[in-house]
């Protein structure tokens, strides 16, 4: 974990230490708060009830494919045997007739009946018995080599997702002309339709983190399930990887793939997964909104960030509340906080100290900063005075607070905002709960000794305030109720 300037019990305000490997202990209110993958948390957060047994499990579904189990579980042991690796086996039978489970049983592996149909459902009743901190799966068919599990392991620290990939630069694939012309335009699909940077979003040979996998609601039953997982992680803020890799045909038997119902799955999947990667649930909503198609979104969001980097140019000590995916966070050196942990996941490429918490308590000791931005957020959290309260408590006198939301005052943006919410249900307009109007909100932050310097437009609608809090460490308090700052409140 980053060193983070003025981290705090958000309780006390207390000094923090390391309690354990993955957590931070209060030194005055005792209290403990764990660490998400060097991203400390104050938020509460269910912890997840399965305990680690070993390093790795290797999951197999299979389906009357006894002749090619009978050298494919051996092959496998002798692999993670010569690497060392500490692990379970698991086979996960959907109802073979043909003496699998004999061949199983006979190689000690364990067998678990399938709880769910199809071969979706194969990997999600493993996935749910899964005992190693990292889950390998590969067909039964003998068409994914065990011996390239030694460079799928070896990319493990890479990222939460390795995929052996048919289609980078050195990958191959042994398939009929046909198969191997529907894999292409299936994968070209749903990689331009979903703004996937990945050559190969079919391939069933992955390597998952658990922890990765556990966050993740699944529904696929069928083979669109490898299109769910790695959108589903993608969209929670974790990082995938693809090793080049050549595709084996299968050793014996036949496929169990139906081309008409594998065709109308994976359109379902896509419908589906077109509306979360055009949402704000995906953590990198905001990030590739920068370089939308859509003109006005794309300008949008550099237009915000023009203006919010010229404003704290200068800084030393930033904060940005409500980081998200924007590439603000990756402007310079600053502190982003966010309550979203998959935008925060996201915005880890930037390399920049991260924080899960909440605007109504922020995890720092008074005066941390000399600079704090809070962009596009207090329309999206109830009228409060302590986000405005903990926003001034957390700067140094005198320091800078750049506060961004929308002008409801302005006819343009309710009407944007309309034509907003109809083109896209799940975006941001859904979220705006709160309205501010730059008159009222502008005689609020005067009211808490604030001094405004200037306010910036993006698109004639969404203003953003550059303001000075009061340099005297006694602050008055304000004379006007925060209600004063929405939209007709006079």
């Amino acid at each position: 974990m980053q060193t983070i300037p003025g981290l705090a019990c958000p309780a006390c305000r207390g000094d923090l230490r390391p309690d354990s490997e993955t957590g931070l202990g209060c030194t005055a209110c005792q209290r403990s708060y764990p660490v998400f993958e060097d991203i400390p948390s104050f938020i509460p957060s269910p912890v997840p009830d399965r305990s680690t047994l070993c390093q790795l499990t290797v999951l197999v579904p299979a389906l009357n494919e006894a002749a090619n189990l009978q050298e494919l579980l051996p092959s496998i042991r002798r692999e993670l045997q010569s690497l060392g690796i500490d692990h379970e086996l698991l086979v996960v039978d959907g109802g073979s007739t043909d003496g699998t489970a004999d061949v199983v049983a006979r190689h000690d592996v364990v067998l678990l009946p399938q709880a769910m149909p199809g071969y979706g459902g194969a990997l999600r009743t493993g996935f749910e018995r899964a005992r190693g901190e990292f889950v390998l799966t590969l067909d039964a068919d003998g068409s994914h080599d065990p011996t390239f599990l030694r460079q799928m392991w070896a990319a493990r620290s890479a990222a939460d997702v390795v995929i052996a990939s048919r289609y980078v630069p050195g990958g191959t694939a042994d398939m009929p002309r046909s198969r191997r012309l529907l894999s292409r335009i299936l994968n070209l699909v749903f990689g331009r339709g979903l703004s996937l940077p990945y050559a190969d979003l079919s391939s069933g040979y992955r390597l998952y983190r658990r922890r990765a996998l556990e966050s993740l609601s699944l529904r696929g039953t069928d083979f669109n399930i490898l299109e769910e997982i790695l959108i589903r992680a993608v969209a929670a803020g974790f990082t995938v990887q693809e090793v080049p890799f050549h595709y084996r045909a299968r050793r014996a038997g036949k496929t169990h793939a139906r081309l008409a119902s594998f065709a109308v799955s994976y359109l379902k999947t896509f419908g589906a997964m077109w509306k979360l990667r055009n949402s704000i649930a995906s953590a990198d909503y905001d990030s590739r909104a920068y370089d939308s198609i859509v003109p006005l979104q794309r300008y949008w969001q550099r237009r915000r960030y023009a203006v919010i980097t010229r404003l704290a140019g200068g800084a030393k000590r930033v904060l940005d509340v409500g980081c998200g995916s924007s590439r603000i966070i990756g402007s310079g050196r600053l502190v982003g906080l966010d309550i979203v942990l998959g935008k925060l996941r996201y915005a880890r490429r930037y390399e920049n100290p991260l924080v899960h918490g909440s605007i109504f308590e922020l995890p720092f000791k008074d005066a941390s900063f000399d600079c704090v931005i809070c962009s596009e957020v207090i329309e999206h959290v109830p009228a409060d005075e302590r986000v405005f309260s903990e926003l001034e408590r957390v700067l140094e006198p005198g320091g800078k607070l750049i506060l961004g939301t929308p002008d409801y005052d302005r006819w343009r943006w309710r009407a944007l905002e309309w034509v907003y919410g109809k083109v896209s249900p799940g975006g941001y307009a859904d979220e705006h709960i709160t309205h501010y109007g730059r008159e009222n909100l502008a005689a609020y932050l005067r009211a808490r000794g604030m001094t405004i310097q200037s306010v910036d437009y993006v698109g004639g609608s969404e203003m953003i305030f550059s303001l000075r809090t009061s340099p005297s460490r006694e602050r008055p308090p304000a004379t006007l109720p925060v209600t004063a700052g929405l939209r007709n409140a006079r």
